[in-house]
């Protein structure tokens, strides 16, 4: 039988969880600006700015990267930037291209002008893909900027792992209901034609059995969304949802202009309202993944 690798986020080792606690805290960035990292060319990266990529990745789940704007490559340049870090594996959602790219622009189409990332509106806490079967994890996500908007659009991130601490440390129970299977579900989505989404239910919690890395399936949604009906569940979406909602200080906030884009292992995010320029909308080219762009030695 294959032994299990290490984690920290499992429950029966104390002495891991402390060491990755003090470990975790020390390291993580305390500004946006600690994240960035500026590169030549995100299509072929040199050494030492790939290397400054997978210490963000390793201290925070997330690194973001700044180089000069190039007209008509926001699309490729993501794909080419993943497989550098053995993102291959691309989730073609409904709403991306054939290649699995999404446009992510003001849309008044009925199709995609309906769903928040869509419009100019804010976006809540949530990671990528929560409506996503357990098969279809979403491990990982680039999000590019070819075009800023004319005001407001900052971007809000959140390492998960801190969320998991967060809940861990004020009451064990609460991280044990989110990581039972039924624990968050998503109701089936109707179209005209029947049903175009099945209904997802799963753990908000999970540990990857192939190198014991956290996942985090979460929305801060408050319709659509069914929980478990008990009172550690309860307990845990109330203190969660609060978590968030106050001036979290571990929230990093920052706007991303042309050129400039966020690669990470699907943490917490969030999005301000913003305004678009007429002759210049906001535009963004979003790409999930089923992998982890995991940094050597992780939680190896």
């Amino acid at each position: 039988m294959r032994r299990r690798p290490g984690s920290p986020f499992r429950f029966g080792d104390a002495a891991a969880f402390r060491a990755w606690r003090e470990a975790k805290l020390a390291a993580y960035p305390r500004r946006a600006a600690e994240l960035v990292v500026e590169v030549r060319d995100p299509r072929a990266l040199r050494a030492a700015e790939r290397t400054a990529i997978e210490e963000r990745l390793r201290r925070a789940n997330m690194a973001i990267y700044a180089s000069r704007p190039r007209a008509r490559a926001g699309k490729e340049l993501a794909r080419i930037l993943g497989r550098q870090f053995g993102l291959e594996r691309i989730d073609s959602n409904w709403l991306a291209g054939d290649d699995g790219v999404s446009r992510i622009a003001v849309r008044e189409d009925a199709t995609r002008g309906e769903f928040i990332p869509y419009t100019s509106r804010a976006i809540g806490w949530h990671t990528d893909g929560y409506y996503n079967p357990p098969e279809r994890r979403i491990r990982a996500f680039i999000l590019h900027c070819a075009s800023s908007a004319a005001a407001g659009g900052e971007s809000l991130l959140l390492d998960h792992e801190l969320a998991y601490l967060a809940l861990r440390e004020r009451n064990p129970a609460w991280i044990r209901a989110l990581m039972r299977p039924g624990a968050m579900t998503i109701p089936a989505r109707a179209d005209e034609a029947g049903v175009a989404r099945a209904a997802s239910s799963a753990a908000v919690f999970s540990i990857d059995a192939r190198d014991g890395a956290l996942h985090m399936r979460y929305t801060a949604r408050t319709v659509s969304i069914g929980w478990a009906r008990d009172a550690a569940t309860a307990g845990a979406v109330a203190c969660l949802a609060d978590w968030l909602g106050e001036r979290n200080p571990y929230a990093l906030r920052l706007r991303l202009e042309a050129g400039m884009g966020v690669i990470c292992n699907n943490v917490l995010h969030a999005r301000t309202a913003f305004a678009d320029a007429p002759e210049r909308p906001r535009l963004l080219f979003r790409i999930r993944y089923l992998e982890r762009a995991r940094p050597r030695g992780c939680y190896q």
